[in-house]
């Protein structure tokens, strides 16, 4: 048995385990989304061993990433005319909320060829262009103006690296939001919350179907 290799497979896969669907806290924007999340996690998660199909955390709108979307679509400035980066994108949501909101360019990175596919897919279902980057940035400044991040703080190793290198991007002048629903390794102490939301999550997945959700701007 062999799993979806090339960008036309992953993008059948994508489109015939998902279904393009409103995004609960910022309808304005659409996502190929999985409606049976257990099922399509359950699927991944069994088969990751005989086709190398990572978990699918492309296939749902995350709590922090609706946060984050939600805040760019409702505070325009923020990334109006700027360079954008959506690290750990996942959906490409957040990124799709900027171009939206006027950026001049935005990138976005995962390491999971099929989120690269899938922000690909959600892009040109909204309309804006998004350039899908499949590769690990992290510790790399290439000049973006706004850099964002979505649910990155469910791991601590993660969490501290991710942290460490947005803090230096930070110091530099760039504007750094991170939008979490107060995950276990978020470091509140180095960060201002700038708004609060109540986002609507997948049950399956979340241990509740209403998570409180902030963007934080990261100290300088």
């Amino acid at each position: 048995m062999s799993g979806p290799e090339g960008e036309p497979a992953r993008a059948a896969f994508i489109r015939a385990h998902t279904r393009l669907l409103p995004v609960p806290h910022a309808p304005e924007i659409r996502l190929h989304v999985a409606e049976e999340a257990t099922e399509l996690w359950q699927k991944t998660e069994e088969e990751l061993a005989v086709i190398g199909l990572p978990p699918p955390f492309w296939a749902f709108a995350w709590a922090g990433g609706q946060a984050l979307a939600r805040y760019l679509l409702d505070h325009a400035e923020v990334v109006a005319g700027r360079r954008v980066l959506d690290f750990a994108s996942g959906s490409g949501l957040v990124a799709i909320a900027a171009m939206k909101a006027g950026a001049a360019r935005v990138e976005a990175c995962d390491i999971d060829a099929f989120a690269a596919t899938a922000i690909g897919l959600n892009a040109e279902a909204n309309g804006v262009a998004v350039t899908a980057r499949l590769e690990d940035l992290l510790g790399r400044d290439e000049g973006w103006e706004v850099i964002c991040a979505g649910d990155v703080c469910y791991e601590r190793a993660m969490a501290e690296a991710v942290i460490g290198w947005l803090g230096g991007l930070s110091r530099r002048g760039a504007t750094v939001l991170i939008g979490d629903p107060g995950r276990s390794y978020l470091p509140k102490d180095r960060l201002e919350a700038v708004a609060t939301y109540e986002v609507p999550v997948t049950r399956a997945l979340e241990d509740a179907e209403i998570k409180r959700s902030s963007v934080w701007r990261l100290a300088r």
